[in-house]
């Protein structure tokens, strides 16, 4: 037989069996006198199984494991493993499937998903309400509002369970108050009108006392404890990964915006004390 008509036979393509012939799994046949490739039905056989186990979802290195003579674990073995990793597969493939479900619900029953893409169904509740804040108001979102929401998505998914509990915790107790989100949106607005500000400008600290004031004590108080922390990034205790994250943090914003972040977060900690 030719490459062609065992590739044929045994379903698979020419160069398939090349890149068998490359890996060792399929030994080269001896060639006619014009240097074609003479394939006899020992090779068809040993093809179909290769593709039998690699269908099974056998890596092509344990394919060659149970094809050796002096193969250290037989086919059983590596099948049982096979199928204890399927089931694993499984099992992940459903808990995917749950909080894809999850997110769909939520979409269907808020109209869509957040553009930062999926968060927690707690941080999901938070960007709700902006949104519905931001639509009762006039005139176009801050674009502040659209960058803390990013800030939020990105600590959120930095941190484990319990990150992720503190900053729920934290949002919720911010938010309790009606009237909390529409201040939140008021900063927003002083934050904008900082996008083409100098650092020096009186609006700074403006901007950063209106942060402050509209922080619930509680929240103030936490914030101002852990000020640095809350922004030494992944937390590697790495000095220079440290500073390279904050300068990372003050240059998403603008620099007068910037200033009024670091003036905040000087003000959180200077209460704390």
């Amino acid at each position: 037989m030719r490459i062609g008509e065992l590739a044929a036979l045994a379903g698979v393509t020419t160069r398939t069996v090349r890149h068998y012939h490359h890996l060792g799994l399929l030994p080269e046949p001896e060639r006619r006198a014009n240097g074609y490739r003479e394939y006899a039905l020992r090779d068809a056989v040993l093809l179909t199984r290769v593709r039998r186990l690699t269908e099974l979802g056998l890596g092509l290195d344990e394919v060659r494991d149970v094809l050796a003579e002096d193969a250290r674990r037989d086919l059983e073995e590596v099948l049982a493993e096979l199928d204890a990793d399927l089931a694993r597969q499984e099992a992940e493939l459903r808990e995917r499937r749950a909080r894809l479900r999850t997110l769909l619900d939520r979409a269907k029953e808020h109209g869509g998903l957040p553009a930062e893409g999926p968060v927690s169904e707690e941080l999901a509740d938070v960007f709700g309400k902006m949104a519905r804040a931001s639509a009762a108001r006039p005139g176009p979102e801050p674009a502040m509002a659209a960058k803390e929401r990013e800030m939020m998505a990105l600590f959120e998914s930095m941190g484990g369970d319990e990150a992720r509990e503190r900053l729920s915790s934290l949002l919720g107790s911010a938010l309790l108050e009606p009237a909390a989100m529409d201040r939140a949106y008021e900063v927003y607005a002083l934050l904008d009108e900082l996008a083409e500000a100098e650092v020096d400008d009186p609006r700074v600290a403006r901007a950063a006392q209106a942060i402050i004031d509209c922080l619930p004590d509680a929240v103030a108080a936490e914030l101002g404890a852990g000020a640095q922390e809350a922004l030494a990034g992944p937390g590697s205790g790495d000095a220079a990964a440290d500073r390279s994250w904050m300068a990372a943090f003050y240059a998403h914003f603008a620099p007068a915006q910037a200033a009024a972040v670091q003036q905040t977060i000087r003000l959180l900690a200077e209460r704390a004390r």
